[in-house]
């Protein structure tokens, strides 16, 4: 694997595209000052991921854009493209080649790509990790950097130790799997938090859930009675529809009826009025006629009368004309006079017929005119009862239809309540039976609830148990480092560089190990110990005298150094304790806390004859004073006899105090490892127990859950049973109702209909006899209007009677007095 090409485009000083060609082995990039080296260096930084601007030299991550010279304007966008031959699969991609873009746009928007493929920064991370390259890799190292590596720390070596062995990246993985392990510890213990806290609201949850569930049973009871009533009223509304329906389309039917015998008499009444237009002119020039030829009838009659008087008159002989005789003249006046007087009788008994003949025209045609209206009421009667007659048929046939309807409604709610009495049964049937199936569910919810909060107290005992064993167990491990830790420090201290060292060191030589390992002190001694042993503390035994022979050779062959030597031999000897010296109280002899191994004990009971531990400088004084021949040391070291002391301030510790500190470091050690195996031993155990115990918490909660929910489950469905009997009840009741309603309403519905038949029966009945009512008034019209024609006669006629006599009048009127004045005259004249 090697970096095939590198295409810098708008990245600092590279406006144009530029492409780096790379081949297997060292590329060098020469060129002065500024010519832009570095920022080769950097694009490959930033293209592999490096997110500091300041590692890129700038002061924000927008700087790595060209931004512009005198003579070129400043680019909008920054990429740069680096490709990699993967020829040998160094990078886990199945490409030979792979090209990882970067685009960075002025506006802070930023691009990743992988041959061309949009991708994340944590995917060109990935694929760089394993190959040791990346933005956190030191595979680039630029100004300044190498003198922080030769400078690093401890820890910063590590970092680099790992960078180049690959481990970082495991790192990396396992502080990003660790953090999600928290996380998910940390929603872990918020799950059980919240199941507990759950699992605490789940009685009144319970009850409030049995509070909603009879809500929504009273809900749905409250629907059901809303949705029966409304069907109900649908049900009535429905049939009076219809019987309006009926009535209407009896009423549309006979509209039509009278509507078609309207148009029929308008078109007659039309036909008719057209025939009075077309015959008004010839009936009023025919009347004209008539008026005219009666009139001049009775002039005629009149004009012949007068011809008849006068003929009458003139018939008589005249007299001479010498002149008539004045007694004739006035007896002819005096008939003139009579006649006359006759002539205005007559014109009075006229004028009397034409007032009686108007008035009997008047009367015979106000009588002809009530016979016309009633003639014309009785047809609007029997039009009249025609239309009621119609309509009594529909109200009869809309009767009858209620009728069927509210038969047909009493069937259906008699089948309804048959249903829902049928319904309510056998929901009490099976309420019954759930509810005994709801008392052993009951029982055994008690005795799971119990199992299940034993399980729960033991989960929360072992898991305390298990917290304790492991912090029982780190506690060990913690104090196991630190004794480890202080006996390997110990044992560097006890590594000793002389002579005493070398013969440690040496094989062949008899040497059975320093005196300080092979003896044992008793706690609190050390100090005094060592001071009474003086230099022999640090010395080394040996088998024997030819031993300590060949060891001394050898220092000095070697030039190996000096050292102090205790030659080991038969345990017999004397005890160490001068005789007639009785001790004070809480002293004791130096011999009595020591304890020797590996053939020293001789050795070392004579180094420590005759010296008494006590526990201060005063103690010490009084008993060297009583026993000059005692040698005393004190337990904090000071050594005090009749001819020489040493003593004085702690120093550095003798190799006898370093080797009790590192038998008592390896003893604690070995305790505190024996401890944590124990813990781990019992973790173990507790682990298993914590596990079982979860797994018995884990089923209890899953059958208590289990039995929730065939609870809830028959709870719901005793609600559901419980609102179905009672929903039920209520139906049948509600149809017992509708039923008593609808058997009354269809008893006054065949009662109504019964009253219109019998109706019905005799408006039909009643049509024969409105025809001949009809019959009679209209003879009785007819008569009136003959009678009323021959008034009017009467009435012409007493009209011409009158006119006569009036110029018959006329014509002899003003006679009587000429022949008056003529007899006169007659009489003068004779």
């Amino acid at each position: 694997m090697h970096l095939k090409t590198l295409t810098l485009r708008g990245f600092k000083s590279f406006a144009s595209a530029t492409t780096l060609s790379f081949e297997p082995g060292v590329t060098c990039v020469v060129g002065p000052n500024g010519s832009g080296k570095s920022n080769v260096v950097d694009a490959l930084a930033w293209v592999m991921g490096e997110q500091g601007a300041k590692t890129l030299r700038g002061g924000k991550m927008e700087d790595v854009i060209f931004a512009g010279t005198a003579g070129r304007p400043p680019l909008g966008r920054a990429e740069v493209s680096l490709t990699i031959d993967n020829t040998d699969g160094a990078l886990p991609i199945d490409y030979t080649e792979v090209t990882i873009s970067r685009t960075l746009f002025r506006s802070g928007g930023s691009e990743y790509a992988i041959n061309g493929s949009a991708c994340r920064l944590l995917d060109i991370q990935d694929l760089l990790s394993d190959s040791g390259l990346g933005r956190e890799m030191h595979v680039i190292v630029g100004q300044g950097q190498l003198d922080a590596v030769l400078r690093a720390t401890p820890e910063d070596r590590r970092g680099f130790v790992e960078e180049a062995a690959g481990v970082l990246k495991h790192r990396k993985r396992k502080e990003k799997a660790l953090r999600k392990l928290d996380a998910m510890q940390a929603n872990l213990t918020r799950l059980a938090d919240l199941t507990t806290e759950i699992r605490r609201q789940l009685g009144p949850l319970g009850r409030q859930a049995e509070i909603a569930r009879k809500a929504a049973t009273i809900q749905a009871d409250l629907r059901d009675a809303k949705a029966r009533l409304l069907a109900d009223d649908l049900a009535q509304l429905t049939a009076t529809l219809e019987q309006e329906i009926a009535d209407e389309a009896a009423l549309r039917a006979q509209q039509a009826e009278v509507e078609r015998a309207l148009a029929t008499a308008r078109d007659g009444l039309g036909r008719l009025e057209r025939e009075a237009a077309e015959a008004a002119p010839a009936l009023g020039a025919a009347t004209d006629v008539w008026f005219r030829l009666s009139s001049l009838r009775e002039r005629l009659r009149g004009t012949q009368t007068l011809a008849e008087e006068r003929v009458r008159l003139l018939g008589r002989p005249e007299a001479a004309p010498r002149g008539q005789d004045p007694d004739e003249l006035e007896a002819q006046a005096e008939r003139v006079r009579a006649t006359e007087a006759e002539l205005e009788a007559e014109v009075a008994r006229a004028r009397d017929a034409l007032a009686a003949a108007v008035a009997e025209r008047e009367d015979v045609e106000r009588s002809a005119g009530e016979a016309e209206r009633a003639v014309a009421t009785l047809l609007r009667g029997a039009a009249d009862r025609r239309e009621g007659l119609a309509r009594l048929a529909g109200q009869v046939a809309a009767q009858r239809t209620r009728v069927e309807a509210a038969e047909a409604e009493i069937g259906r709610l008699r089948e309804s309540l048959a249903e829902a009495e049928q319904r309510g049964t056998q929901a009490r049937t099976e309420f019954a039976v759930l509810e005994t199936q709801v008392v052993g569910a009951e029982e055994g919810e008690e005795g799971l609830d119990a199992e299940h909060e034993a399980a729960a107290d033991e989960v929360e005992r072992t898991t305390a148990a298990v917290k304790a064993l492991e912090d029982e167990a780190a506690a060990a491990d913690q104090e196991r480092a630190t004794w480890s830790a202080r006996t390997e420090a110990l044992e560097l201290s006890l590594d000793r560089k002389d002579g005493a060292g070398a013969l440690l060191a040496a094989d062949g030589v008899g040497v059975l190990g320093s005196l300080a390992a092979l003896l044992g002190v008793e706690a609190g001694y050390e100090d005094a110990v060592a001071a009474a042993l003086g230099p022999a503390a640090d010395a080394v035994a040996v088998e024997s005298v030819d031993a300590a022979v060949d060891a001394l050779r050898y220092l000095r062959t070697e030039d190996a150094g000096r050292a102090g030597l205790v030659v080991a031999g038969d345990a017999a000897g004397e005890d160490g304790t001068p005789a007639g010296v009785t001790l004070p109280d809480g002293a004791r002899w130096a011999v009595e806390v020591v304890t020797a191994s590996g053939g020293t004990g001789r050795a070392v009971r004579s180094l420590l004859a005759g010296v008494a531990v006590v526990d201060d400088l005063a103690d010490a004084r009084a008993l060297v004073a009583r026993h000059p021949e005692v040698a005393v040391v004190t337990r904090g070291g000071d050594l005090l006899a009749a001819t020489r002391a040493w003593g004085g301030s702690a120093s550095a510790p003798s190799v006898l105090h370093l080797q009790s500190a590192l038998d008592e470091a390896r003893t604690a050690h070995d305790d505190a490892a024996a401890r944590a195996e124990r813990a781990r031993f019992a973790l173990v155990g507790a682990r298993e127990a914590e596990q079982a115990a979860r797994a018995r918490y884990d089923d209890t909660l899953e059958r208590l859950n289990e039995s929730d929910a065939r609870l809830a489950a028959v709870a719901e469905q005793l609600g559901h049973l419980g609102a179905t009997a009672r929903s039920a009840a209520a139906e049948a009741e509600r149809v017992r109702a509708s039923l008593a309603r609808a058997s009354q309403d269809l008893d006054d519905a065949r009662g109504a209909l019964a009253g219109l038949v019998e109706r019905l029966e005799a408006a039909e009945a009643a049509p024969e006899q409105s025809e001949e009512a009809v019959a009679e008034a209209t003879a009785e019209r007819d008569r009136l209007l003959a009678l009323a024609s021959a008034a009017r006669t009467a009435e012409t006629e007493a009209r011409l009677a009158l006119r006569t006599s009036e110029e018959r009048s006329r014509a002899v009127a003003g006679r009587a007095q000429s022949l008056a004045r003529a007899a006169a005259a007659e009489r003068e004249a004779r």
